[in-house]
């Protein structure tokens, strides 16, 4: 049995004196009186947050007060000043297929969550993959998403893309089994059978114990899409998951999205500086017709950086070429400026739009003229004047020139038959 501990403190210490009033041995609860007197501010130290100013207190103070509270969007979210300063294509490293465990979620997720010891499942399998990286098929980067018992992704299940393959129920006795079978052998896991999988599947980066940034963009971001999936009934064919730490929390919020190309194959794509206005365009021209958002563009999946930057500088040309040709009119496109393509921004900004994709994405300027051209083509054909404000008309000389070229092509043809005919008749004499 311990004795009693008396409790002996300098005068000097801002203690109240019915504290300090009595020798017995401090009781637990005297004990965090004493904790949280010495952490308050009058023993030295800072607050960890602003106080609240007093129900009448005066507007200056109560403005003062909420000013000196940061603003977690403007230093870690979409409005911090860093977004869309740095390029993004080329950012992606080199591998061919990409391994997801489903295992908890981001609020439960440890900074390094392969590494942690009390979350056994994933340190195991980053670990097999590791020790027999130099024996595997394709290279192969290891991922966390999200994962509830009872659900489509329960905790244990494992995800393979482009495979499109999903193995339920991994525990840790079966991770290196599991590893040599699918992953270097490249063969049936046989405690388990794969699952095909279809449709697409998007992963948002939403570890906040890795970075804050991601943390404030990610579940932002997955509400985003997760309402515009509702809202175009594809929850059975779109399905978006929180992701761990996946390289660049820089370019928060990041974004990699596997689905079905123009051809058909399935690849996957990184996206960086994505706020919740780009979700919309990722949903339609991304999944929906397979095509490249180059402005929010990171890499894909198989391709080095310098591919990944060739591809860009290839898309640059192509949409220099179909500028260049809109302005000396030999682009049939330049009829119809609903064939036009989009208008989207380049790495500078933040937000992409297609020209018919969402009316309150367009880019003002572009609108305008195109509402001014409707209207002008409109106004044409109500005096009967045709669409020469769209495509011009052939002009009078151009018209004349056609005409004398007819008439002549119709006089060396009937010359030829004069021809002809005398030549027959004389023979027939």
């Amino acid at each position: 049995m311990l004795g009693r501990i008396s409790l002996k403190l300098p005068n000097q210490f801002p203690f109240p004196r019915a504290l300090l009033s009595s020798h017995r041995a401090p009781t637990r609860r005297r004990l965090l009186q004493l904790r949280r007197l010495m952490a308050s501010p009058t023993a030295g130290d800072a607050p960890l947050a602003a106080p609240a100013p007093a129900a009448d207190a005066p507007p200056a103070a109560a403005a003062a007060a909420a000013a000196a509270v940061p603003d977690p969007d403007a230093e870690f979210g979409f409005q911090r000043a860093e977004l869309g300063k740095e390029k993004l294509a080329g950012t992606v490293g080199f591998y061919e297929r990409h391994v997801f465990l489903c295992y908890k979620g981001p609020d439960v997720w440890p900074s390094h969550l392969e590494a942690a010891e009390s979350d056994r499942l994933p340190r195991l399998l980053a670990a097999a993959i590791r020790a027999r990286k130099a024996n595997l098929k394709k290279s192969i980067k290891l991922t966390i998403c999200e994962g509830e018992d009872g659900t489509e992704s329960s905790n244990g299940d494992v995800l393979i893309f482009p495979d499109m393959i999903r193995y339920k129920g991994l525990t840790h006795f079966d991770v290196e089994n599991f590893v040599e079978e699918v992953l270097v052998k490249d063969t049936e896991w046989l405690p388990g059978s794969p699952e095909a999988m279809s449709g697409s599947y998007v992963f948002v980066c939403a570890h906040g114990s890795r970075d804050k940034r991601c943390g404030v963009c990610g579940p932002a971001l997955i509400k985003s899409f997760k309402e515009e999936i509702n809202e175009a009934g594809l929850s059975g064919q779109v399905t978006v998951s929180g992701c761990s730490h996946v390289g660049g929390h820089k370019y928060a919020g990041n974004v990699i999205i596997f689905s079905s190309g123009a051809k058909g194959e399935v690849t996957g794509h990184w996206y960086g500086y994505v706020v919740p206005d780009d979700v919309p365009v990722l949903m339609h021209q991304h999944i929906g017709q397979g095509e490249v958002v180059y402005p929010l563009w990171r890499g894909q999946m198989g391709l080095s950086e310098e591919q990944q930057k060739q591809a860009l500088e290839e898309y640059h040309s192509t949409v220099n070429m179909t500028n260049g040709a809109k302005e000396t009119g030999t682009d049939g496109a330049s009829c119809n400026p609903a064939a036009a393509g989009g208008c989207c921004q380049g790495n500078g900004g933040f937000t992409c739009c297609q020209t018919g994709l969402l009316d309150e994405k367009q880019d003002k300027s572009v609108a305008a003229e195109l509402n001014q051209k409707s209207s002008e083509m409109e106004n044409d054909k109500e005096s009967g004047a045709g669409s020469r404000k769209g495509c011009p008309m052939p002009t009078w000389f151009e018209t004349w020139e056609r005409a004398d070229t007819y008439a002549a092509l119709a006089v060396v043809a009937a010359a030829a038959t004069v021809f002809v005919a005398f030549r027959v008749y004389k023979n027939l004499n």
